[in-house]
């Protein structure tokens, strides 16, 4: 007894106890608001609607506000911050700086016009119930700015992140982070004294001016010192071919630009890492990164949603429903209205209008940012804050839907010539390419893996007529043939991202040079899915292997077993005197029973 005393003082004063249960507070909140996500996510999906909308029921379920398992709100909140990083890096790994510059010209205009228009129309209204002038426009300023984590999902989901829409739409979305920032910046130095305190324009001014030398300040370092300096340590890391230090290298460059950006710079983490992920973006790891370092992301973004969720009281629609539905207007209504008067007025078409218009008609994390800090210096209220819940839960469950009836609206618009002609006085067509015959006239090829295989491989397509591009996993490799005038590719091949950054939409044949049947067969299946009509050459050390290959849409499949076979056959035939017909019927049956039905056709592959 006086043994077990004693262990329970230790256990007791040491804290052990403590941390254990938070430690399966920890596990519970993950388990049981990624559990309540899948549950409700996949009912939600299974009915026609974005799978956010349950993932923000799931939060509510999981919620204090509703009976039954309550989750830690705190450690969700936490948790919810590291998807938002780390979502943020990864529109900055495919987002280049040229591409932000490419779209200055609508998405700095819009994103003021639609910003103002938001605040204005906030000062008015929330004035009607209550609020003074000054917050009104904070209110406003918290509701202008879109979710990041809301948009890029829906950009996914309708494989626009990559299109002129969606370049426009980060763009945009970009200058509006960067409006937030200087917001959270200007909020403490002019009312630092609380709500009531008089506005000092000297202090607004030296507070703008400061936050404008800490973001330029941010922009320098990152992209001129890590721009040097993250693709040296990559490599080093790449060096080693290990799958873990990778992943851990591009995860705590991420982190730690993001926490940088906050403690040195005193600007967003968001903003932080979407810089971190231009600057690897530029550099020869941006698919490999996008593929093998941030699997995780898109769970942590599900726990943002469920967080979010966690947060709305739903006895603000009994109190405050009338405000409720004025602000869900003002998001959802007026700017988008905001958005498609400015794009149409700087000449772009009603599509692009329409689909920018929409995306951003939702609110989210930085809106819980500004609006938990307007709580702090009294600018607004407990009621307000719900309200700000409740637009951004709404919102987010109704602008994927509002994307989805772009095409409707725009095919209304098409039946009315004089209204779409106003609407597309001058649309943005681009030019069609000039056909280049050197360029145009040759085929498209993706060979995976630059061993001797593979360099043969190359050398025979590229005399006769193809255009090869190498995809490799080695990165000294890759910056050779670059440097060689090869095109190549850092990544793993069997991701679908580095496919398309190879071009496998547009490509003609695909090789596998290289001999895993288990990566082979994945890979095989994304690059059907992306493009059925290519042709797959895979290689396997084995023959028991190549079924397998064939199974999973491999067109010809060679293997070392066979190769050896018809080697050793020829050399034995000619040592014993055999016709050149005796050797060509037998290396034609050798070929039928060691290859698949194409191979025949194919003819046969160079061996070593």
């Amino acid at each position: 007894m006086h043994d077990v005393a004693l262990i329970s003082n230790f256990i007791s004063s040491s804290g052990f106890l403590g941390a254990a249960i938070h430690n399966i507070d920890l596990i519970l909140t993950i388990t049981g608001g990624l559990g309540a996500a899948l549950l409700l996510g996949y009912l939600s999906h299974r009915i026609g609607l974005s799978p956010i909308v349950g993932y923000l029921l799931a939060g509510i379920v999981v919620s204090p506000h509703t009976p039954g398992f309550v989750a830690n709100e705190g450690m969700a909140k936490q948790l919810a911050e590291i998807g938002v990083i780390l979502l943020m890096f990864g529109v900055g790994l495919h987002f280049h700086f040229k591409e932000l510059l490419a779209v200055k010209r609508i998405a700095i205009p819009g994103a003021v016009v639609q910003s103002a228009a938001a605040t204005l129309l906030s000062m008015f209204i929330m004035h009607a119930w209550g609020m003074t002038w000054t917050q009104g426009a904070v209110f406003g300023m918290a509701i202008a700015v879109a979710s990041t984590v809301v948009l890029t999902r829906i950009l996914v989901d309708n494989n626009h992140l990559h299109t002129p829409i969606g370049h426009v739409a980060i763009g945009w979305l970009v200058v509006e982070d960067i409006f937030t920032v200087f917001v959270l910046v200007l909020i403490p130095a002019i009312f630092g004294g609380g709500a009531d305190a008089e506005l000092n324009g000297g202090a607004v001014a030296v507070a703008l001016l400061w936050t404008t030398v800490k973001i330029v300040a941010l922009v320098a370092v990152v992209f001129f010192v890590g721009g040097w300096a993250v693709p040296r340590i990559l490599t080093l890391i790449a060096r080693t071919r290990s799958r873990e230090l990778f992943t851990l290298g591009v995860l705590v460059l991420a982190l730690g630009i993001a926490v940088g950006s906050a403690k040195l710079f005193g600007v967003s983490m968001e903003l932080g890492a979407f810089l971190a992920g231009m600057v690897v973006g530029r550099s020869d790891f941006s698919n490999r990164a996008a593929t093998d370092a941030l699997p995780m992301k898109d769970a942590f973004a599900v726990l943002f949603f469920v967080s979010v969720g966690m947060l709305f009281d739903y006895h603000i629609l009994v109190q405050s429903p009338w405000m409720v539905l004025a602000t869900v207007a003002i998001v959802m209504v007026g700017k988008p209205l905001a958005a498609i008067i400015i794009t149409v007025v700087l000449r772009y078409p009603s599509r692009t209008a329409l689909a920018v218009g929409a995306v951003l008609s939702q609110i989210g994390e930085f809106s819980f940012i500004v609006g938990t800090m307007a709580m702090q210096y009294e600018l607004i209220d407990g009621r307000a804050f719900n309200v700000l819940v409740a637009t951004a839960i709404i919102s987010i469950t109704l602008a994927p839907l509002l994307y989805r009836a772009v095409d409707p609206i725009e095919a209304a618009l098409a039946k009315r010539p004089r209204l779409w002609a106003m609407l597309n006085r001058n649309p943005a067509v681009g030019k069609k390419p000039k056909f280049d015959p050197q360029h145009d006239s040759l085929r498209k090829a993706i060979v995976v893996g630059y061993g001797p295989v593979g360099q043969t491989v190359v050398r025979l397509l590229t005399d006769n007529g193809f255009s090869p591009v190498v995809v490799e996993m080695n990165v000294d490799t890759v910056q050779r043939l670059r440097a060689e005038g090869i095109a190549a590719v850092y990544g793993d091949a069997g991701h679908a991202e580095t496919l398309k950054t190879a071009g496998a939409d547009e490509a003609q044949i695909l090789i596998l040079s290289a001999s895993s049947v288990q990566a082979a067969k994945e890979l095989i299946r994304e690059a059907r899915r992306l493009n059925p009509n290519v042709r797959v050459i895979a290689r396997t050390s084995y023959l028991r292997e190549a079924e397998t290959l064939a199974a999973v849409g491999a067109d010809s499949v060679f293997t070392g077993e066979g190769e050896v076979a018809l080697s050793m056959t020829e050399n034995i035939l000619e040592s014993f005197g055999a016709t050149p017909e005796q050797i060509d019927r037998e290396r034609e049956r050798i070929r039928r029973e060691f290859s698949r039905d194409e191979l025949a056709d194919a003819g046969p592959m160079p061996t070593h």
